[in-house]
């Protein structure tokens, strides 16, 4: 679970750096730091991710990045599918970690 989670937000990074490329012709200097700031903190929350609180700002960065549609526009429909990315990562990531939770209780076969 923290593994795919930390993927997709490391890949929102690297979006959000082209997204600062695209706007960086048309928006002012704010928009622009707006962008960077979020990028940084995607990228600093993937080391959270052992903690709770990784998740919580996790899904608060994923508003961020939708709502950084305002400024460049493709960013609404990126953000959405990196939050549906992360909503994946959420409940394909839990299940996981049960099947393996089960194979360590179950003993090995002699």
């Amino acid at each position: 679970m923290r593994i795919l989670a930390s993927a997709v937000l490391t890949m929102e990074a690297f979006v959000m750096g082209f997204a600062i490329l695209l706007a960086m012709g048309e928006h002012s200097g704010g928009a622009l730091a707006f962008g960077g700031v979020i990028a940084i903190l995607v990228l600093l929350n993937a080391g959270l991710m052992k903690k709770k609180i990784g998740w919580v700002i996790g899904s608060i960065l994923q508003v961020a990045m939708i709502g950084y549609g305002a400024i460049v526009t493709p960013m609404y429909f990126m953000g959405a599918l990196f939050a549906a990315l992360w909503i994946a990562a959420f409940v394909v990531g839990r299940k996981g970690e049960a099947i393996r939770a089960e194979l360590l209780r179950q003993k090995p076969l002699k």
